[in-house]
């Protein structure tokens, strides 16, 4: 009885740590974003940060009704992990916060103002893009941080949802979310580091193919069904 009740106050307070988790980097990036930028009046600095952490919100909410085993499994790297995807993420998180950095440098000298038709371009890529990425999540029971062959949690295929269109469509989303972040911040240099990051995505794209291919059995005969990894009818 006492560990029935033990796993399940575990279970009860693991929404609460998340939600700190998420508010904790949430108060990370407005930081890194106005003290680089040394304004509060940013406008469109503070929109980003809400709709940014609406997203987080809307993510953990999904996650929590469909997907909930999904969060513990993210967080951090388990046995297995490839070792050039351990290299791939302590390069790639960088090139994302170099986004920012970017940003929010720029945003120094730019005049506050709000909201144009660059910046509704840039919503209408970001919206699609998390909604594909958060659906992917939800019915990937598989879509950990890194990549490695689940044997412990009975890795296969999944064929529906987002993934009946595309082998790697989370990381369509997330490509959404590179690019859309220069548009709603109004920095065009900072599209400079979101293509570096775009293209980081695709190398993973690749190489995690290629592991699932070669390790995941019935992926082959998957990919033969669905021949896209990232683009329709191109890639």
């Amino acid at each position: 009885m006492a560990d029935v009740e033990t796993r399940a106050d575990s279970q009860a307070s693991k929404p609460t740590a998340l939600v700190g988790l998420a508010v904790a980097a949430m108060v990370v990036l407005a930081g890194l974003v106005f003290v680089l930028a040394r304004r509060l009046d940013w406008t469109l600095g503070w929109i980003y940060v809400v709709i940014f952490a609406a997203t987080w919100a809307i993510n953990l909410a999904c996650l929590l009704r469909w997907n909930p085993e999904l969060i513990r499994r993210r967080v951090g790297l388990r046995k297995g992990t490839k070792t050039w995807d351990s290299v791939w993420l302590v390069l790639f998180a960088p090139v994302v916060i170099a986004i920012y950095v970017v940003a929010g440098l720029e945003a120094r000298d730019a005049p506050s103002s709000a909201p144009g038709a660059a910046w509704l371009l840039g919503l209408v890529i970001y919206v699609p893009g998390w909604a594909l990425a958060i659906w992917s999540m939800v019915v990937n029971p598989f879509f950990e941080k890194a990549v490695r062959i689940q044997t412990d949690h009975g890795h296969r295929v999944i064929d529906r949802g987002p993934y009946a269109y595309l082998r790697h469509p989370g990381y369509v989303g997330f490509v959404g979310w590179m690019l859309s972040t220069p548009l709603l911040l109004a920095s065009p240099w900072a599209f400079v580091p979101a293509l570096l990051a775009v293209v980081c995505l695709v190398i993973r794209t690749a190489l995690e193919d290629r592991t699932l291919h070669a390790e995941l059995p019935g992926y082959a005969e998957y990919a033969a069904r669905v021949r896209f990894r990232l683009i329709p009818g191109v890639w």
